[in-house]
């Protein structure tokens, strides 16, 4: 069997089916027969596939019903655009209507209800940027909220990595947090600050919402990216994908690759 049928339209399986019903198209199957039907550089394909169901046993019949069952499975399927949301920053143009990355970040905050996963690179005017996370944390305090941040260490700069930390810890609490908010659980990439290796980063930039929404976006958290910068993102609402986004982070926790930082007021 190849790939045909997953090729055709809807409307191709449903008028298929009705010439396999009527007699129009009867084993056995030939691509000229089928030309009459559908576009001819898949009806070589079609037909093979076709006798290859005939000499199975299937029926005209009984091919005319799968032909149906896979057009009512699409159907019923949602539309890509039904579940995925193109989110674009920038200056507002005529043929496109941004719906900015503010806008979607603050309505994912501000409606979740059990977990949020935040992975950052660049974080600046965060208490702006995450004000709607800590007022729904403050609201809902059983909610679980893990952000994941880089901590850089500049070029040439031999601070010592806990120095490093407890300034970005301090810095974090003071101007990236809003105050009197509950906090959230914080942790980065080691590899960040280790001056012997090569450097690496925590570079994601996602949110993923109660184990079903999920944002990925080139946009960091900062007051420019989320509003004036050039920025292209999707939202959708996907468990399977959420779930594998998450487990992706909670890998790494598991494995140390990714350690906590401690912060508090």
């Amino acid at each position: 069997m190849t790939a045909a049928l997953l090729t055709l339209s809807e409307r191709d399986l449903q008028e298929i089916a009705l010439a396999l019903r009527s007699g129009r198209l009867a084993p056995p199957f030939a691509a000229v027969a089928l030309q009459r039907i559908i576009a001819g550089d898949v009806a070589q394909c079609l037909a093979d596939d076709f006798q290859t169901l005939a000499a199975s046993g299937f029926g005209a019949e009984q091919i005319a019903r799968t032909l149906e069952l896979l057009r009512a499975d699409r159907l019923t399927r949602p539309r890509i655009e039904d579940i995925l949301e193109l989110v674009t920053t920038g200056p507002e143009v005529l043929t496109v209507a941004n719906r900015d990355t503010s806008v979607i970040v603050r309505e994912l905050f501000a409606n979740a209800n059990y977990s949020v996963l935040v992975a950052g690179y660049a974080v600046y005017q965060g208490q702006r940027v995450f004000q709607a996370l800590a007022d729904r944390m403050q609201a809902v305090p059983t909610l679980h909220v893990r952000l994941f941040l880089d901590i850089q260490r500049g070029h040439g700069d031999t601070t010592a990595s806990a120095a490093l930390i407890r300034r970005f810890a301090e810095r974090f609490r003071q101007s990236q947090w809003p105050k009197d908010r509950p906090l959230p659980e914080v942790y980065f990439d080691p590899r960040s600050l280790d001056a012997d290796q090569p450097r690496a980063c925590l570079h994601a930039k996602c949110v993923v919402v109660d184990g079903r929404q999920v944002f990925v976006s080139s946009a960091n958290f900062t007051e420019a990216a989320q509003l004036r910068n050039i920025e292209v993102g999707v939202c959708l609402d996907a468990e399977p994908i959420a779930w594998r986004l998450t487990e992706f982070f909670d890998a790494m926790l598991r494995a140390n690759s990714l350690i906590p930082v401690r912060i508090v007021w």
